[in-house]
C-alpha cells in the first residue's frame, strides 16, 4: 500500500474483480480508502477483470490478493500483515445454477452446499478475521451484498433457492453481528441489489421474458441497475455514523411493492 495508509481509511473488498466489487473498489478509492481488494482470481487475473468491467483501480489506488474465500486458511492469510482496517465489504459470491441451484423439487444436494458455502460460509469466514482487527482498531463497518432474493420470493425466473436461502441468511447473520457488535463501535449493514447489469446476470440480461418484465419488477427506470448504483449504497453505508442493522434495497422499487 501507499505511504500515507497510516492516515488513510483502509478498506478491504472481496469479489474485487466482479461487476460489483470492482465498482466499489474504484468507488472506495475515489473516496480516498486505501483498498485491498481481494478474488479468486490471481492478481494479474483480478486487475485484467476488473478493467474489462471498466473498474479498473490499478496502480497505489488498490493491493490485490487472490484467495479462496470458502478455505479458512486462506481467508485467515488474506488478512496477515493488515496494519490498519477500517472497513470490510464481502462483495464476493454468485449464482449456484451450475452446480445444480434451482427449486427445492429440482436442486441438487451439491447445489445447495455449493451456494451457502459460496455466500454464506465464505462471508462467516471473512468476518470472523475482521471484527478482532475492526475491534483492535477502535470499530469500523462491514458492509455485505446479499441480494431482493433474500427478501422476496422469487418466481419460476428467479427459483434458485440455495441463493435466496444464502442472502437472507446473509441478512440475518449481518443484522446479527450489526446487535452483537454494536458495542465496539463495529457497524455492519447490508445492501441488496436487485437485477444488476453485471457479467453474473448475463442470463437475465440476455432473456427476452425477463426483460419484458423489468417496468413490473424495477418500475423505477424499467431497466437493470448499475454496479455504480450498489457501490454508491456503499460508500453511504461506510460512512453513516448512526446507521447499523439496516438492509438498503438497491432495486429500482422490486421490493417497494
Amino acid at each position: 500500500m501507499s505511504r500515507d495508509a497510516r492516515t488513510r481509511k483502509a478498506a478491504l473488498v472481496t469479489g474485487a474483480a466482479g461487476g460489483i466489487g470492482g465498482a466499489v473498489c474504484a468507488a472506495l478509492a475515489g473516496a480516498g480508502y486505501e483498498v485491498l481488494a481481494v478474488d479468486r482470481a490471481d492478481p494479474a487475473g483480478s486487475r485484467e477483470g476488473a478493467a474489462r468491467r471498466g473498474a479498473d483501480v490499478a496502480g497505489e489506488a488498490a493491493v490485490w490478493r487472490h484467495a479462496d474465500l470458502s478455505d479458512a486458511p486462506r481467508v485467515a492469510a488474506v488478512f496477515e500483515g493488515l496494519d490498519r482496517l477500517d472497513l470490510v465489504v464481502c462483495a464476493h459470491g454468485g449464482s449456484g445454477r451450475r452446480f445444480g441451484d434451482a427449486a427445492v423439487d429440482e436442486c441438487t444436494l451439491e447445489g445447495w452446499e455449493a451456494t451457502l458455502a459460496m455466500n454464506l460460509t465464505s462471508v462467516f469466514l471473512v468476518c470472523r478475521e475482521a471484527v478482532p482487527r475492526l475491534r483492535a482498531g477502535g470499530g469500523g463497518a462491514i458492509v455485505t451484498v446479499a441480494s431482493v432474493l433474500g427478501l422476496v420470493g422469487g418466481d419460476r425466473d428467479f427459483a434458485t433457492h440455495a441463493y435466496a436461502a444464502s442472502k437472507g441468511a446473509l441478512i440475518a447473520l449481518t443484522r446479527a453481528m450489526a446487535v452483537t457488535y454494536a458495542a465496539d463501535r463495529i457497524r455492519c449493514n447490508v445492501v441488496a441489489p436487485g437485477l444488476i447489469a453485471t457479467p453474473m446476470s448475463t442470463r437475465a440480461q440476455g432473456d427476452p421474458a425477463i426483460r419484458a418484465r423489468l417496468a413490473e419488477l424495477q418500475p423505477l427506470t424499467g431497466d437493470f441497475g448499475t454496479p455504480a448504483d450498489v457501490a454508491g449504497a456503499v460508500l453511504y453505508l461506510a460512512e453513516a455514523p448512526f446507521v447499523t442493522g439496516t438492509v438498503l434495497a438497491v432495486d429500482g422499487g422490486w421490493t417497494a411493492k
